[in-house]
């Protein structure tokens, strides 16, 4: 299965077996929609078939008026047949941009259907993958993926293989038609079409070699921009302007000496092929106008070699985009169905149910932990239990592995050593939404959505009353300060909550945790931007309701954990000190250090 990177590479070349599953599954996507194909397909037959009879019928008509100028005698009927040939073009056309609406009508919602369904698969399985995989993608990456390779896997209908029929209409039969008619104009009026196929198919490739790396500039320049707008404060902060300018005007040329580059490719193919067919078309007029004073053909099937020539132009231009079509969806499909192949590293196991909570023990049992593509463990025989109504606190320099040991409790992450039990359940064995309703985490990143203060709080919880949204407010502190907006709750945050400060953000994250209620609560170094007031206020209130589960704490200071049950000082992924406050500081060790260092500092450390 490919890593995130093998997934986000641009390549221009993929094997034929890989392509062709590719392109089954999309022409299969298409099919879902049946009916629409059938119109699509049996609409384009029809406004082909119509644009062939075009030549003849203006063939027919030029040989009616030479008829009408050269026999006055039969002025009459001449005009006659003349008139309905005028009418009958006219009705063929007509037809024709008929069904030829019906074509696009009905296959650009064949596209759009299978664009619709692809979308919701990406992003649902964006939903799923673990945090593992989020680690080593970058968002930008993700959000290309899903909008330009996406994009070319859902045109892939149209361009492809409604073009496909639409060709083989009109090449196959209008050039049986011209070989019929005279063998010699027909290969003369066909003498372009090796060569304007076979630049127009170079021609595309190279294109298509240059979109994909044109996407991959444009995905920096995404990124840039996207790192910019989110650290825009830390950019004017240090005026930093100058910088970042340079920095996205390296990117943007980049991609602009690309786009010219394939601008020069498209430009200078197009002359040739266009050449190339006017110099079929001089010698079709050569040859056949010899034919016409030689009474071997006559002057409307000049004519309609010459219609027939100019419709057939863009159609064989076609043929490089179509094979462009197959190739880019090859590729763009292998890089979307690869992602959604992926196998999930965090899923429910088979005949998994959900968690029953009864007394409400956590514990950790001999639990060992590697980061994907680490080479290091994080943990390392990790043991501990904590039981209802307990607070256990987790300290230890960083990198430790506090933090990890809060992802695991949730799942974000499985354990690779060891177990993780609540009640006797192993969390591996309970189903994902149980789990995560009776385990909560408030994290270090106080992430807020742009959309109202009661929207946040109750992101969890999206039909809770507004009495229970004002009690976890009041006990995130935050109640007095809502209270104080114009708006109230109603209040519409900034983008990421930038309206807010650091500690307001973090008690709004700390407020949409408490209306869960959880079994288990984990503060993650939760309330380092809160003020040492506040934080005692939100601590107390917290501690009042701390019988009805288990707490665990993550803090750098120790007065966020000093009041805990039980600490854990964690150091190089083990626990090497445990017990309580006082306990720890009577033992004399890491923790006692620690605590002169930030309770005492003026004081040497023993």
């Amino acid at each position: 299965m490919p890593s995130p990177t093998e997934i986000m590479r641009p390549t221009d070349t993929v094997s034929w077996k890989s392509g062709l599953a590719t392109i089954k599954r999309v022409t299969a996507l298409a099919w879902r929609t049946p009916g629409m194909v059938i119109i699509a397909i049996g609409s384009t037959i029809i406004a082909s078939g119509l644009q062939l009879l075009v030549p003849l019928l203006l063939g027919r008509a030029v040989d009616q008026t030479q008829t009408l100028v050269s026999d006055p005698a039969n002025a009459e009927a001449a005009t006659s047949a003349l008139w309905a040939t005028a009418w009958l073009v006219l009705g063929v056309w007509i037809a024709r941009g008929t069904f030829t609406v019906f074509q696009n009508y009905f296959s650009e919602s064949v596209g759009h259907n299978v664009g619709y369904s692809l979308r919701l698969a990406y992003y649902e399985k964006i939903q799923r993958l673990s945090f593992g995989f989020h680690d080593r993608m970058h968002s930008g990456d993700l959000i290309t993926l899903g909008m330009l390779d996406l994009e070319a896997v859902r045109m892939f209908f149209s361009t492809g293989l409604i073009r496909i029929v639409l060709l083989s209409m009109l090449i196959g039969i209008g050039g049986y038609l011209l070989l019929s008619t005279d063998l010699v104009l027909g290969l003369l009026a066909l003498s372009f079409v090796p060569f304007v196929a076979w630049r127009s198919s170079v021609t595309q490739l190279k294109l298509r070699g240059t979109w994909l790396e044109l996407q991959n500039r444009l995905s920096v320049l995404s990124r840039v921009m996207e790192e910019n707008l989110g650290g825009i404060r830390v950019v004017r902060a240090f005026a930093a302007k100058p910088h970042e300018m340079a920095k996205y005007a390296v990117a943007s040329e980049s991609a602009l000496e690309l786009a010219h580059e394939r601008v020069d490719i498209r430009v200078r193919n197009t002359s040739m092929m266009t050449f190339s067919f006017l110099v079929a078309m001089g010698l079709v007029l050569w040859i056949g106008g010899g034919k016409v004073m030689a009474d071997e053909i006559t002057v409307g099937t000049l004519a309609s070699f010459l219609t027939f020539m100019t419709i057939l132009q863009m159609p064989v231009r076609q043929l490089g985009m179509l094979v462009n079509s197959f190739a880019r969806t090859a590729t763009c499909g292998e890089r979307v169905f690869a992602l959604l192949d992926l196998d999930l590293a965090i899923t429910d196991a088979a005949g998994a149910q959900d968690v029953e909570i009864s007394e409400g023990v956590l514990r950790f049992d001999n639990v060992g932990f590697t980061y994907p593509g680490a080479s290091k463990s994080t943990l390392k025989g990790v043991s501990f239990t904590a039981k209802r109504g307990e607070t256990i606190g987790l300290i230890g320099p960083p990198g430790s592995g506090k933090s990890t040991i809060a992802h695991l409790i949730p799942r974000f992450y499985d354990v690779t050593e060891g177990a993780i039990t609540i009640d006797g359940q192993d969390i591996r064995d309970v189903t994902l939404a149980s789990l995560r309703h009776a385990v909560v985490a408030v994290q270090q990143d106080a992430f807020l959505f742009t959309t109202s203060l009661e929207n946040n709080i109750a992101y969890g919880d999206p039909w809770a009353p507004p009495s229970q949204i004002a009690d976890a407010s009041a006990s995130a502190q935050l109640h007095q300060f809502i209270a104080t907006l114009p708006a109230g709750y109603e209040t519409v945050v900034g983008e990421r909550g930038a309206s807010l400060s650091g500690g307001q953000r973090q008690r709004m994250t700390i407020a949409r945790t408490l209306m869960l209620r959880p079994s288990v609560l984990i503060f993650d170094d939760s309330t380092a931007a809160v003020d040492a007031g506040t934080e005692q206020r939100i601590r107390t209130t917290i501690q009042a309701q701390a019988s009805e589960r288990v707490t665990i704490i993550v803090a750098h200071r120790l007065n966020s954990l000093m009041h805990a049950d039980r600490i854990l000082f964690v150091e190089d992924g083990q626990i090497v000190e445990q017990g309580s406050h006082a306990e720890l500081l009577a033992l004399g060790g890491r923790y006692r250090a620690l605590h002169d260092l930030q309770i005492r500092p003026e004081e040497p450390t023993p």
